[in-house]
């Protein structure tokens, strides 16, 4: 077996809770601090003067109640699902390594068109856990805005693709779409080198 396809023994410790936890602890010291932010989240100028560890933290830092809300809703819908399929240390390295892989793509891209910007929120890691739900539950139905209902791989495609639109667009400004992107890209890629498996068949 290639040495990225070795497998963790299963376990299973609801992880995603954890991870809820600590975005709460976050947002809630956000509130009461506000320099705490500019220590998280991701500042390419300050990730130039040595502060390396946003490309970690950004994913803990959310910008107001409604970020955080929908980002730690569909880590719960979406991650509870994945952790328990896959097992808790495969899902945490998973959303840690498209979630800062994401970071450091939006970093380079922020560098090389001199955008000097505020990246905070977990969307990146998020979306790619949305994309090992799709490709692990091919048949789950989603209802979207409660009322729609749709495979999940549908959906997730769907909302990519929505991002890419407002990505070139512009439509929705203030929102990171190509760290939405890359965490979907970075998704995709692990599965494709961790699992050996590609999500488009798996969606099949």
């Amino acid at each position: 077996m290639h040495s990225l396809q070795r497998t963790f023994r299963y376990s299973y410790h609801n992880a995603v809770l954890c991870l809820i936890g600590i975005n709460a602890l976050v947002f809630a010291a956000q509130q009461l601090s506000r320099p705490v932010v500019y220590y998280l989240a991701l500042i390419p100028g300050a990730v130039l003067s040595g502060w390396v560890w946003q490309f970690v933290t950004y994913m803990f830092a959310h910008g107001n109640v409604t970020h955080i809300l929908f980002n730690m809703l569909a880590l719960f819908i979406f991650g509870t699902q994945v952790e328990r399929q896959i097992g808790t240390k495969e899902f945490l390295a998973y959303y840690f390594v498209t979630g800062v892989l994401a970071g450091v793509f939006s970093f380079a891209v922020y560098f090389f068109t001199g955008t000097n910007v505020m990246l905070l929120g977990a969307s990146g890691a998020v979306f790619a856990v949305q994309l090992a739900y799709a490709a692990l539950f091919p048949r789950s139905i989603m209802y979207v805005w409660g009322i729609l209902p749709l495979r999940a791989p549908i959906m997730v495609l769907g909302f990519t693709a929505l991002e890419v639109i407002l990505s070139i667009t512009g439509l929705q400004g203030g929102v990171a779409h190509l760290t939405h992107l890359a965490g979907f890209g970075f998704g995709w890629l692990y599965f494709l080198l961790r699992f050996g498996r590609n999500p488009w068949r798996m969606f099949k």
